[in-house]
């Protein structure tokens, strides 16, 4: 009788696992974390977290890095350095509207206060650009002022947050490489 149940496609499919050959799904992962990130444009929405979190789920459910032999290193640390970038890529782009959006997770001293300032004229510049309406349409222009000012705002952060994001990306991707080397060298410890 066959195994119909999860565990027997995972049996029978298998995830990868640690003596499997590196899978190329990686790539595919990583070209759309790029692609995300290269059309997004203004200010960094919430469905980039959505998009970072679905593809960290891809790469943890679907690709394994090889364990550590001692005549293939150079693949291992190659495997390594592809995997931890991607991660550190998928976490950026997962993070970067919390970034624009939450001054005490990514405070960037001063741009908060000149994309206010921003904000600010491009009220003026509605103003102005109304001219006589601004008299009698009160509501009107200060509805429109509050769109500008926010877009403004929203886009100036967002702009400072993408400068920043490599940042981010790169620092996740040392921590992710470093501990799953720390992991794979670890479990072949007990090994021996």
């Amino acid at each position: 009788m066959e195994d119909l149940s999860l565990q027997g496609a995972w049996k029978e499919g298998g995830t990868g696992g640690h003596d499997a050959p590196p899978q190329p799904g990686v790539v595919g992962i990583a070209l759309a974390a790029v692609l995300t990130a290269a059309f997004a444009s203004g200010s960094w929405q919430w469905f980039a977290t959505y998009i970072g979190v679905t593809l960290l789920a891809l790469i943890f459910c679907f690709h394994r890095l090889p364990a550590c032999t001692p005549g293939r290193r150079g693949a291992y640390l190659l495997n390594l350095a592809a995997y931890a970038v991607v991660v550190g890529l998928c976490v950026a782009i997962a993070v970067a509207p919390m970034l624009q959006r939450w001054p005490w997770l990514f405070p960037m001293p001063g741009t908060r206060n000149e994309c206010r300032e921003l904000g600010r004229y491009e009220r003026a510049v509605v103003e102005a650009s109304l001219g006589d309406l601004a008299g009698r349409e009160r509501t009107a222009v200060a509805y429109a002022q509050n769109i500008k000012s926010h877009e403004a705002v929203a886009d100036c952060l967002a702009a400072t947050t993408t400068l920043w994001l490599p940042v981010y990306g790169f620092g996740m991707a040392v921590l992710v490489g470093v501990g799953a080397w720390s992991f794979d060298r670890n479990r072949n410890r007990r090994r021996q």
